[in-house]
């Protein structure tokens, strides 16, 4: 069931993804070679805690296997839920980090993918690439229309520079809890449900240099490309009202590491 927000649960959402925003600006420029990713994880969950926020990863998932940290963070050929551990960034990794915050009762979720160092061209015009095909699904994120319209501007924008797509993984519904319907693929699929105001939604395009086949490793989390080729990854939370739509997340582009400028 999809749960509709009114203009003041969505202000709390929006509260909650400001702070999402500070808080990255503050870790990006950290993440860099010679740092231990278990470095970083400590770093974001001291920072929520004194913002006055609970990290919304930490201890998601099955009860046997949790999942262990506050933020995901998966490098190269690692797609998502990339767990932090005493692996060092090194240059000319391409790092992407998913990250969520409660503030309140209010969910925020967001992903961005940092090149570390100077990576390669190719690499760079991936990561460019994966940026695009979240905004080109923003931009097709309107009341009236049906859901599957941004899973389309995906697809159409990442096979037209002949990227892979990921299908078992996708966008979805947030802000009361991390994951709520509808799910927003990222190649149209399923339900097409049509979008109204009070839809508060996750687009989250995750587009590998190679095939878009995926697997996951034994630690029950990790999902990396099957040809192990790399994987960049981009998510802003967003809020669909009758007249407009608003990214409620920090655009974060501009940050050095970012992606920034064309490809």
């Amino acid at each position: 069931m999809i749960r509709l927000k009114n203009e003041k649960q969505i202000a709390g959402i929006r509260a909650s993804c400001k702070l999402l925003g500070a808080m990255y600006r503050e870790l990006i420029p950290q993440v860099k070679p010679g740092v231990e990713t278990i470095e970083l994880d400590r770093w974001v969950q001291n920072w929520i805690k004194k913002a006055g926020g609970k990290p919304v990863f930490l201890g998601v998932g099955d009860r046997k296997n949790p999942y262990p940290a506050a933020i995901c963070i998966s490098i190269n050929n690692e797609v998502i839920h990339g767990i932090p551990s005493k692996r060092k960034i090194k240059n000319g990794d391409l790092v992407s980090l998913d990250c969520g915050i409660d503030l309140g009762g209010f969910i925020s979720d967001q992903a961005v993918t940092v090149e570390a160092g100077r990576v390669s061209d190719e690499v760079h015009a991936l990561n460019v690439t994966t940026r695009e095909c979240l905004y080109k699904g923003i931009g097709a994120a309107k009341a009236g229309d049906r859901l599957l319209q941004i899973s389309r501007a995906v697809q159409g924008h990442a096979l037209a520079h002949n990227y892979g797509i990921v299908r078992q993984w996708c966008g979805h519904g947030v802000g009361f809890d991390l994951h709520e319907d509808p799910q927003v693929p990222n190649y149209p699929h399923g339900p097409n449900p049509r979008m109204t105001g009070g839809f508060v939604i996750a687009i989250e395009p995750m587009i590998n240099l190679g095939t878009g086949d995926v697997e996951t490793l034994e630690d029950g989390w990790t999902v990396v490309t099957a040809d192990d080729k790399h994987s960049a990854h981009w998510e802003h939370t967003i809020a669909i009202f009758g007249d407009h739509t608003e990214i409620l997340t920090d655009a974060l582009e501009g940050l050095p590491g970012c992606g920034g400028g064309a490809a």
